[in-house]
């Protein structure tokens, strides 16, 4: 049978920049929703956000492939145009079954209780897809249990009210089917704290997941709630396997907390130096992860650990009290000089709050040149749909809050206007270029990547602050 899987392009100017510009990983979530069809399904994995043209390409992709089954992934931000390219499936070929899923589809599955969407999935869609696929060739009805919904099932409005489901064991996901996209379209932006010439700096860059959920419950993520409080992991032989098999030699961790378990990181570490793996990677961890296993990220420098993205958030108590971070400024700069310590860069990720006034920005800037070098980035506070705070200020939204949800456009009401905001937004940005390790420690590259980072640099600053005008003009 034929089937089509979906990824969205990003609709918003400041996503576009930042996916041309800095980070675009593969679609990793399709790959392992493909992973759960036989092997001689006829699938295509269609990421629209490689596309220069994507609404070209997805109906380019339907007049040829002619799918029997459209799955689509897709975040919060993405739920109306998920709804509008069901819409035009349904309209190339009525008796297409289109499939909704992802985080969205998720925590909040009646948003996509449309004429054009005949089928919700909600939770880990690897193995629920490919329960789908099986019951469509045998006839038999697509809904089951509480991870497969149908809009027109009598008691959709119940189901969809209820909690997450709880995710299948990481052992039943299928593996990812990465054969199926360009593999060259992905890459990450990659600095070194250790090394003084770098051969590029737009690595080809594949994703692992190595565990799923996270055991921490910061009030501004939905992971919690999405995975009802649980911390699921791989295998270490497993996740070691699948590495040896990926032929990118830079690989991105994409897990919620990848150190939680310093066993089973120690374990994998190991196996990859006994195995001869010689790769680079980037991963997420705590600021109090790494001060209480110093050891375990000297270990994994030995492994090929270059780049640890770190949630520092804030140099403020109050405020990491009140994202209920449960670390500290004093963990959070331990962290920083474990990190320097051991030639791993840091990518030092802060929270702009609403409230700022002029001078927490100008705050916030010391703070940028007290980590350097360092990568650092910056996201507004934004309540994350399905929390808790997201309710509490359901009367607060000053916009669209699911389409504008990118942690990048307030959805909140900002203490300096948007405009004033913005301005100061994009200068944290350029100042953060003045600690990046490229600069600070001269690492020599490539003369026309170096051109290309500076060009695409300040596109997205440029786009940063001009945020203000995807407002509505009175707004502003």
């Amino acid at each position: 049978m034929r089937i089509l899987l979906v990824k969205p392009h990003p609709q918003l100017l400041i996503a576009k920049r930042l996916q041309e510009g800095f980070l675009h990983l593969e679609p990793l979530e399709l790959e392992i929703v493909a992973g759960g069809v036989p092997v001689e399904d006829k699938i295509v994995i269609c990421d629209l956000g490689i596309e220069k043209s994507p609404m070209e390409a997805f109906h380019s992709n339907l007049r040829d492939l002619n799918p029997e089954i459209v799955g689509f992934t897709g975040y919060s931000s993405q739920s109306a145009l998920v709804r509008e390219l069901a819409a035009i499936v349904k309209k190339h070929n009525p008796s297409a079954v289109t499939v909704a899923g992802g985080i969205h589809a998720t925590i909040i599955p009646a948003d996509y209780g449309v004429d054009a969407i005949d089928i919700i999935v909600r939770g880990e869609g690897g193995t629920t897809f490919g329960e789908i696929v099986r019951r469509f060739k045998e006839g038999s009805p697509l809904h089951f249990g509480d991870v497969s919904l149908s809009p027109r099932q009598p008691d959709f409005k119940e189901k969809a009210a209820l909690p997450p489901p709880h995710f299948p064991e990481v052992q039943n996901i299928p593996r990812p089917r990465r054969d199926l996209v360009q593999r060259s379209r992905y890459f990450c932006v990659w600095t070194s704290a250790s090394e003084r010439r770098l051969a590029t700096i737009f690595p080809p860059t594949a994703s692992v997941r190595t565990s799923t959920g996270c055991a921490f419950n910061c009030s501004f993520c939905v992971v919690h709630h999405i995975m009802n409080g649980k911390y699921l992991q791989r295998k270490p032989e497993d996740v070691v396997d699948e590495i040896a098999n990926i032929k990118e030699n830079h690989i991105y961790f994409v897990d919620d907390e990848t150190f939680l378990n310093n066993k089973r990181l120690t374990e994998i570490a190991n196996l990859l130096l006994q195995r001869g793996i010689k790769k680079k990677y980037i991963s997420w961890a705590r600021s109090d992860t790494i001060v209480r296993h110093p050891e375990l990220f000297e270990l994994w420098k030995k492994a090929g650990l270059d780049v640890v993205y770190v949630g520092l958030e804030s140099m403020s108590g109050n405020r990491l009290d009140n994202y209920n971070k449960r670390t500290n400024v004093e963990t959070n700069r331990k962290a920083i000089a474990i990190l320097k310590d051991l030639g791993i860069t840091l990518h030092a990720s802060f929270i702009v709050d609403p409230d700022f006034s002029v001078e927490d920005f100008r705050e916030l800037e010391k703070e940028i040149m007290n980590v350097c070098p360092a990568e650092v980035t910056f996201t507004v506070f934004s309540p994350s749909p399905g929390t808790e705070l997201w309710n509490k200020h359901k009367g607060d939204y000053i916009c669209d809050p699911y389409l504008f949800y990118d942690c990048m456009h307030s959805v909140l009401p900002t203490r300096l206007g948007l405009r004033k905001f913005y301005a100061h937004f994009a200068r944290l940005s350029s100042v953060a270029l003045r600690a990046n390790p490229l600069r600070v420690n001269k690492v020599k590259v490539p003369f026309r990547e170096m051109v290309r980072v500076i060009y695409l640099g300040t596109k997205y600053i440029f786009a940063l602050r001009n945020i203000y005008k995807d407002y509505p003009p009175d707004m502003v």
